[in-house]
């Protein structure tokens, strides 16, 4: 059975994680310097993802009546962790950007999986969260294979 505050609140919730994933990435980017171009163009198509997630999540906040969330996860939620991997960048190194990255990548998944967990999701709601995550998998499995191919 559909609950909409709760709906709205994980809808927003995922909006912050992906809005974190944005500013991860963005970081991630400036740390390289532009010394890594192939992690470059990845990251750019990880920003445009989350993006286009933020929308489709958005639109469905406003189709019932509230406000997109803006900001980022520092509410202290569950899904703080990314906000650790921005502040964890010590160096501007391949792996060190790497292992950061897929930590990140398993706080989204965390997140998405979090939100499935609830019994008051819609079924419409239910297919996109399950598909973000679906997609989102897909990208941590590529950060961890380029993460795994520097320690190797």
């Amino acid at each position: 059975m559909e609950n909409k505050q709760t709906n709205i609140q994980i809808l927003n919730d995922l909006i912050a994680i992906n809005n974190d994933r944005i500013e991860g990435y963005e970081k991630a980017i400036k740390e390289l310097g532009g010394k890594e171009a192939d992690l470059d163009t990845l990251f750019l198509s990880l920003i445009d993802q989350s993006r286009k997630f933020r929308n489709e999540l958005g639109s469905e906040v406003q189709t019932r009546g509230e406000q997109m969330e803006s900001g980022t996860t520092t509410t202290g939620k569950i899904y703080r962790a990314w906000m650790d991997v921005k502040a964890a960048f010590s160096g501007d190194d391949r792996q060190t950007v790497l292992n950061s990255c897929e930590f990140g990548e398993d706080a989204a998944q965390k997140a998405y999986r979090s939100a499935l967990e609830s019994d008051d999701l819609s079924s419409y709601l239910r297919e996109l969260i399950t598909r973000q995550k679906q997609e989102l998998k897909e990208s941590h499995d590529k950060v961890k294979a380029l993460r795994d191919s520097v320690t190797a």
